[in-house]
């Protein structure tokens, strides 16, 4: 049933598409990369599932296991970073400063950023538009039950979705996201 549906709903956005906006819609279908209309039907559930949240299609998310510290996810996101030759461009302790303006306890909210400056450059000359992507961030979220929760944006819309990425631009945008991938991953679990 869930097949049928997806199947459905790619087929009526397609057919939506193509009657509004006719042959510039079959001019671009060629020139993206293969899997495109997956990973589009994938952040469409993710919408719908999501009510129309927007931040929901477009995230990754990951629930901490229990007794794992934010400590120890810091220190994972930053250990992964190092392995894999991305550098660590900046932490942002957000309920830090909020509880500092206000003398009031806040729940934990940590943007931590990362960059590959080589693979940065190279996006931003392929498209400057994905420079409002920069730097990759991974955010460290308590919520209202005491749980922390890391999210970060959906990395496969930027490799999977959009214009064919020329090689060897393609190999380090994978490159990338699979980094990031790993952090959401060990971090979550604990794993150094």
């Amino acid at each position: 049933m869930h097949i049928f549906k997806r199947f459905a709903t790619g087929l009526a956005l397609t057919a939506t598409l193509l009657l509004t906006t006719g042959c510039g819609t079959l001019s671009t279908i060629g020139k993206l990369e293969d899997g495109a209309g997956a990973e589009a039907s994938r952040m469409w559930d993710r919408w719908i599932e999501g009510n129309g949240d927007i931040a929901i299609a477009t995230t990754w998310e990951r629930k901490v296991k229990e007794g794992v510290s934010a400590k120890e996810v810091e220190e994972i996101l930053k250990f992964v970073a190092t392995e894999r030759n991305m550098r660590d461009v900046g932490t942002l302790p957000l309920s830090q400063e909020l509880a500092a303006r206000s003398g009031k306890k806040e729940k934990l909210l940590t943007v931590y950023s990362f960059c590959s400056p080589e693979t940065a450059r190279k996006m931003v000359n392929f498209s400057p538009h994905m420079s409002a992507y920069l730097p990759c961030r991974v955010t460290l979220v308590e919520h209202d039950d005491g749980s922390l929760w890391m999210y970060t944006l959906n990395m496969d819309m930027m490799v999977k979705m959009g214009r064919k990425l020329p090689s060897p631009l393609k190999e380090e945008a994978m490159a990338v996201r699979n980094t990031i991938w790993e952090m959401m991953e060990r971090g979550s679990k604990g794993q150094f």
